[in-house]
């Protein structure tokens, strides 16, 4: 496999180390998990099933399972340190483990926070860390509160950027030595909301709550019933909503003053009355059935209980079987889908301690080649990325790249370009060039070199098979059959390039009977059953992100990547990636997929309130559609909050279970101590008293979000057509500053001359005769309908 001899410690207790941990467990690496006396506290977290010793954690299970897990009490840490590759610390900076660190030791220090910055000491939770990076606020009804679900969503990006970070330090370490890495889970989360910080803060406009499964600025966007179940429908393009209207037999609502999301949205009531009920006439199948024949974006939404036994991924390698205690569990398997060097889809879970502390024997420690670059520069200098990315995920993936320091190529078409530059082609956007203006399009792009190629041309085509020639990967997120209609296909590149790793991003996957299905982020969140945790009794499940799914695409994909660089540097062999960011997405609910293989548990839905935190939940507070996220996260903590908020005589109830049972009674006192008090001042009092509290901001707010702020996480940047506006930053960082933006995304074909002169040594005169032939250009030139079904 493809970390095999990699050795990995992992010590402390975090949802977003383990998992990052976990992740080299998928490839093979010795992964040795230390365990204080008592075991892992995430040994205790929801959801539980019974196991053959009395109630056990499908969380602790899914994050754990092929890994080695010993005591930290029986480990000679100096002597594991000595010949380790790789420390992942889980909120644990105990100085003995600090002390013994090499060198020449990838650290990736895992905190809610990060080392530094106001908010570093505070305590949190998953749902209070979403609250703060802006992931609630715009969820729920339109009068509030706004919703949240209670775990593992900001534990799995996190542990994704963590993963990042550590392959990253592992690419450069024959060049730099170690690298120590702050891995901030708050940060993490931020990257699942820039999109919206960014058009919110071009706009100069904060983004209001709209209701359940309404997001600008696409409608619809949401989960609608159908007569024997629910589907998931994303409607962007013009063409799409006409499409939709027609599948349903209304024609007459496809009119020009509904073309886009954003003219449709004040009108969804009115939209909703009559297309719904016509969605409610006929199964969720035959509605998946008609996307698929019509190209439109539409899902079944599964119960997550259905997941394990679905054909369609079993076949496609996307369940694991995890043996454990004398049975097999089943839970979604690793979306790192490496075609050379796969995951693991069949896993053991130790059972606690009974791993010896010591390595397993090697021959000798893996070596990864590194590219030439001078000593220090950013971990990824030397490599060279093809990016056929658009939209979100792809870019994202593209975009961390480059901000690692990779040489990232985006290629687009001036009739084809990143639809994240907007779909809209009527004449005012070319007068006005509007498609300039995105901030969107802005933070996903930059410290990339952009070129504008006619791949319909022969001459375009034989640009991007140069370009292709000197890259060490090339990344495409189109739908299946793009890039091969264009003479493209990811075999043939990697026939004329046996070192080249190429990753498809698609929402199935290639392998799948689904793989024409199209889709958004919006499309993945549906139909990876997540939507079925979050919600009030009587709600249709509940999205909780407008396209979820492209910033976890994005990040998957990049680890992915990431993966198979190393075994491409180890081996001298490329690979194919068939990544299903539907699979990506899968991996939210694998607690609750893993909990009922193993005795029948259904998930249960939550609109706020964690199952193991009592009391917990969104609290209102002073001020306009003002909100917190608070959370009681253990006995001990109770009577601190109890005596926070002036009710000393519920403090004698100090089990959890007491607790739970007079909830309305707790939650009536805590709002009345939160609404009179600002969000800010709120989470500051509960905070000094140890409390895990998280404002729920709007995403706008974040850019003078204190914490944020002191890390230097926003990099103001000039570009054209936009001025100064705000980059937010990687979520990993190995020095005191963030990871730089060296120039800003690029205006279209922006580096045509220097990328085709510098790179494929084409002269002026070629470049102008290109130029005159429309093979490339810089301005936006409309050509039918610009849709090519980008995931």
């Amino acid at each position: 496999m493809g970390f095999a001899g990699l050795r990995v410690l992992e010590t402390g207790s975090l949802a977003s180390a383990s998992w990052c941990a976990r992740l080299f467990a998928d490839f093979g690496a010795d992964v040795l998990k230390l365990e204080p006396d008592g075991g892992d506290p995430l040994r205790q977290a929801s959801p539980l099933f019974d196991g053959p010793s009395g109630h056990e954690s499908a969380a602790f299970a899914f994050l754990n399972f092929g890994k080695r897990l010993a005591r930290r009490r029986d480990a000679d840490l100096s002597a594991l340190l000595s010949d380790c590759d790789v420390l992942i610390l889980g909120d644990d900076d105990a100085p003995e483990i600090a002390a013994c660190a090499r060198e020449t030791l990838i650290v990736v220090d895992a905190s809610w926070f990060g080392r530094s910055g106001p908010y570093r000491d505070h305590p949190a939770t998953d749902a209070t860390v979403r609250a703060l990076a802006g992931l609630v606020q715009l969820v729920g009804p339109r009068d509030g509160p706004p919703m949240a679900a209670p775990d593992f969503q900001a534990g799995y990006v996190a542990g994704l950027w963590a993963f990042i970070a550590a392959c990253a330090g592992l690419m450069a370490r024959a060049r730099d030595g170690g690298r120590r890495f702050d891995a901030s889970v708050f940060e993490a989360c931020v990257t699942l909301t820039e999109y919206q910080v960014a058009e919110a803060a071009i706009r100069n406009e904060p983004q209001q709550r709209s209701g359940i499964g309404r997001f600008a600025p696409t409608y619809p966007l949401g989960v609608y019933r159908a007569s024997d179940g629910w589907i998931g429908a994303t409607m962007v393009t013009p063409a799409q909503w006409g499409g939709f209207c027609e599948m349903l037999g209304l024609p007459e609502l496809a009119v020009p003053h509904f073309t886009t999301g954003l003219e449709r949205l004040p009108h969804a009531d009115e939209l909703e009355a009559q297309f719904a009920p016509r969605l409610a006439e006929k199964p969720a199948a035959h509605w998946f059935a008609e996307g698929l024949k019509r190209r439109l974006p539409i899902v079944v939404v599964p119960k997550i209980e259905a997941l394990a036994s679905t054909p369609e991924f079993r076949a496609r390698g996307a369940i694991v079987d995890i043996h454990a205690g004398g049975r097999t569990l089943s839970a979604p398997a690793s979306p790192l889908r490496l075609a050379a060097t796969p995951p693991a889809v069949e896993a053991t879970l130790a059972n606690a301690g009974s791993s010896a502390p010591t390595w397993i024997a090697r021959d000798a420690a893996p070596k990864f080649d590194t590219p030439q670059a001078p000593k220090g520069a950013l971990p990824l200098s030397g490599f060279r990325i093809v990016d056929f990315t658009m939209g979100w995920a792809g870019p994202l993936c593209a975009r961390t790249l480059a901000d690692l320091g990779a040489d990232v190529i985006k290629i687009e078409g001036c009739s084809y370009p990143d639809w994240w530059r907007g779909v809209d082609r009527r004449p005012n956007v070319l007068r006005e060039k509007l498609y300039e203006k995105t901030g969107r399009y802005a933070v996903m792009n930059r410290n990339k070199r952009g070129i504008a190629i006619d791949l319909t041309r022969p001459e375009g085509l034989r640009l991007a098979w140069a370009l292709v020639a000197k890259a060490d990967a090339v990344v495409e997120n189109y739908s299946v059959e793009v890039l091969p209609k264009l003479g493209l296909a990811p075999a043939g590149l990697r026939a004329e390039n046996p070192k080249l790793v190429t990753l498809s991003m698609s929402a199935f996957g290639a392998s799948s009977p689904w793989r024409d299905c199209r889709a958004y982020g919006s499309t993945l969140e549906q139909a990876s059953g997540l939507p079925q945790l979050l919600g009030r009794p009587g709600d249709p499940p509940v999205m909780g992100h407008p396209a979820y799914g492209d910033p976890v695409g994005g990040l998957a994909g990049m680890a992915a990547l990431m993966a198979a660089l190393l075994n491409a540097r180890r081996t001298g062999e490329g690979q194919h990636i068939d990544l299903s960011q539907v699979e990506c997405m899968m991996q939210m609910v694998g607690p609750w997929a893993l909990a009922h293989s193993a005795d029948g548990t259904m998930a249960q839905r939550s609109a706020g309130r964690h199952p193991d935190h009592a009391p917990s939940g969104v609290y209102p507070c002073a001020g306009e559609d003002a909100w917190i996220s608070i959370a009681a996260t253990s006995d001990a903590a109770w009577p601190r909050l109890a005596a926070l908020i002036g009710r000393p005589d519920l403090a004698a109830l100090l089990e959890r279970a007491a607790r739970q049972a007079a909830a309305r009674e707790i939650d009536t006192a805590l709002s009345a101590w939160t609404r009179a008090r600002t969000p800010d001042v709120a989470m500051g009092e509960l905070h000094a008293a140890g409390i895990a509290a998280g404002v729920v901001r709007r995403p706008l707010d974040l850019l003078t979000d204190p914490h944020l702020v002191a890390r230097d996480f926003w990099i103001w940047t000039e570009r054209a057509h936009i001025g100064r506006h705000a980059q937010p930053a990687a979520a990993v960082r190995d020095a005191a500053a963030p990871y730089p933006v060296r120039w800003p995304s690029p205006t279209l074909g922006q580096y045509n001359r220097t990328v085709l002169g510098e790179l494929l040594g084409l002269s002026e005169t070629d470049i102008d005769g290109l130029e005159r032939a429309g093979v490339i250009g810089d301005q936006l030139v409309v050509a039918g309908d610009a849709e090519r079904g980008a995931a």
